[in-house]
């Protein structure tokens, strides 16, 4: 049986574990060393560090303070590793903890944070999601289950200082052009909520006042809320420091592609079982910039799905050239305006294609000036039949169950 190198009690605040951290550093100590070819297990706090409740008020997701996360596990360093390596990290097996079998999705209040759709979900909403076995539902979106796809939304490996120097810098820039925008065109530096692992003192501080936000995903990885990295799946991640510094948090047990509901996926607490390995100078052998991963073969068995698509003209009319952005919006606010025809409101609709296990696709970026963008819905996740017919949509969804709702203070 593998040993658990990193160990997280649920009760206790994540800021009190020292296994943990909030933010990308160089100076951020390893909290332990493995070998090449060791196996181990890492247990996980849920991204707020166990902020959000398993209740049935929003009031959490309305109040969570977003500088806070994401908690991650780490840093691990790997003896031998050396900047220009390739770390190689195979993912065993990844579950949620015994003690905590349940998840949460949310939207974000558009006074803290926003979303994909904050224009049009703009108060704070949260859905539970019950995990037994395989399979997940929730008392707040009647009519719908399905499989999980667990996996890290959030993995990747510390920066050296020239990199984080260029984080830093690029988006501390690109806020200066639209300051009030929301949601804001990225996360600066912010010391006063950083949990910097071992770090104490002034050299923590130091650090913290430069430390990268956890939010985006970046050159070495992190944030990147890709659904096939699940159990069997392999990841290839650049080195920058001495060690790797290996870090990972985040876990989702089902999640759409795009994580468009933001406090997306289904988020909870859990473990994951890992190996690594190194490839001695992989980043110039095979011209990696960005971590590269093979995908899980263990996926959920859905053969039938409702195709959605949409272009890159906005819900307003304007025209947008070849932005996949609006044009996978579009296709989002399609699909919701669908579901609603069957008995679901628009908050649940979304909630189900921010935890199902939807696909993404960039269908078409070359026909001027519209790019295509669609969303595959499982047609099977559902009690009853969703697909269109004569007779017309039957609303099989009634009574007042909805996603509990928190207003702006």
């Amino acid at each position: 049986m593998a040993d658990t190198l990193i160990k997280v009690d649920l009760n206790s605040s994540p800021y009190e574990n020292d296994m943990i951290h909030n933010r990308w550093h160089p100076d951020i100590p390893m909290v332990v060393w493995v070998k090449p070819g060791d196996d181990f297990l890492v247990e996980t706090y849920d991204w707020t560090g166990g902020y959000i409740k398993n209740n049935d008020s929003a009031d959490d997701v309305r109040d969570v303070d977003l500088t806070t996360v994401h908690f991650l596990s780490g840093p691990i360093g790997v003896e031998g590793a050396e900047p220009g390596d390739l770390l190689v990290v195979d993912l065993l097996d990844v579950g949620a903890k015994p003690d905590s079998l349940w998840g949460f999705n949310g939207f974000f209040s558009k006074k803290n944070g926003g979303g994909f759709l904050t224009d049009h979900f703009p108060q704070a909403q949260k859905s539970i999601w019950d995990l037994s076995g395989l399979y997940t539902k929730s008392r707040h979106i009647p009519g719908v289950s399905f499989a999980g796809l667990i996996h890290p939304g959030l993995i990747g490996c510390l920066p050296d200082p020239k990199l984080l120097e260029t984080w830093n810098k690029r988006e501390v820039d690109f806020i200066a052009t639209n300051p009030t925008r929301v949601p804001g065109l990225a996360n600066p530096p912010f010391g006063p909520t950083a949990h910097m692992g071992r770090l104490a003192g002034d050299v923590k501080a130091a650090a913290a006042a430069t430390g990268a936000r956890t939010v985006p995903p970046r050159e070495h990885g992190g944030n990147c809320d890709i659904k096939d990295l699940s159990r069997g799946s392999k990841i290839f991640f650049p080195v920058y420091v001495p060690g790797a510094g290996l870090s990972m948090g985040d876990l989702h047990f089902s999640q759409g592609d795009g994580e468009i509901t933001f406090c997306g996926a289904i988020e909870m607490a859990g473990w994951l079982h890992i190996k690594v390995s190194l490839i001695k100078g992989g980043v110039a052998k095979y011209g990696i910039k960005n971590p590269i991963f093979q995908p899980s073969p263990i996926t959920p068995n859905y053969r039938d799905y409702l195709i959605f698509e949409g272009i890159s003209v906005d819900e307003y009319g304007q025209q947008h050239y070849l932005d996949v952005h609006v044009a996978y919006r579009q296709a989002c606010l399609n699909a919701i305006e669908y579901m609603k025809k069957f008995g679901y409101s628009g908050a649940q609709a979304y909630s189900i294609l921010g935890t199902a296990p939807v696909q993404g696709h960039i269908s078409g970026v070359v026909d001027i000036p519209n790019a295509c963008a669609t969303l595959w819905l499982p047609t099977e996740i559902f009690d009853f039949d969703i697909k269109p017919n004569a007779e017309g949509p039957v609303k099989y969804i009634t009574g007042d169950i909805d996603l509990p709702l928190s207003p702006d203070l």
